[in-house]
């Protein structure tokens, strides 16, 4: 199984005194998501699902690569801060080892749960995409395949 863990896009900034659930994408982050979808398909990535946190910003970045992929998005709270392993094995308990799952959600949990699945150290940035190959099921493990940049899609798309 592949799992893809995307990171929403850039959000407009706390200072605006918007409540942190109504955070939108900015222009930018938009353009971006696209230059991502882009280069997604040109890597030949295929989705069976597409899961996306709640929030707003979230929830614009998994409706845009949606779209692209022509998967429904499927809003859980599960992605929502708080976000781990044990539920991304509630979320693909019933697909099979040649399916491909995307996460739309947030920081720091991405992080933490690919830490906990592979043991790498890493940071996924607003915008980019970690993509972790699952090795083993009892416990979930798996090998961290990809971590790319916003810009890294920027200039390949």
């Amino acid at each position: 199984m592949r799992l893809y863990f995307f990171r929403h896009a850039e959000a407009q900034p706390h200072e605006l005194a918007l409540p942190d659930a109504e955070r939108r994408l900015t222009n930018r982050g938009i353009v971006r998501t696209h230059h991502a979808a882009k280069f997604l398909h040109a890597v030949d990535v295929e989705l069976t699902r597409l899961y996306s946190s709640p929030l707003i910003r979230a929830r614009q970045t998994a409706d845009i690569l949606g779209q692209a992929f022509s998967v429904a998005v499927q809003v859980r709270d599960e992605l929502n801060f708080g976000f781990d392993a044990a539920r991304v094995e509630t979320l693909t308990r019933d697909l099979g080892p040649n399916d491909h799952v995307m996460f739309v959600g947030h920081e720091p949990s991405f992080s933490l749960v690919i830490q906990e699945l592979t043991g790498a150290d890493c940071e996924v940035k607003r915008g980019g995409m970690a993509r972790v190959d699952i090795i083993d099921y009892q416990p979930m493990r798996g090998r961290l395949v990809w971590l790319l940049t916003p810009k890294l899609f920027d200039v390949l798309s």
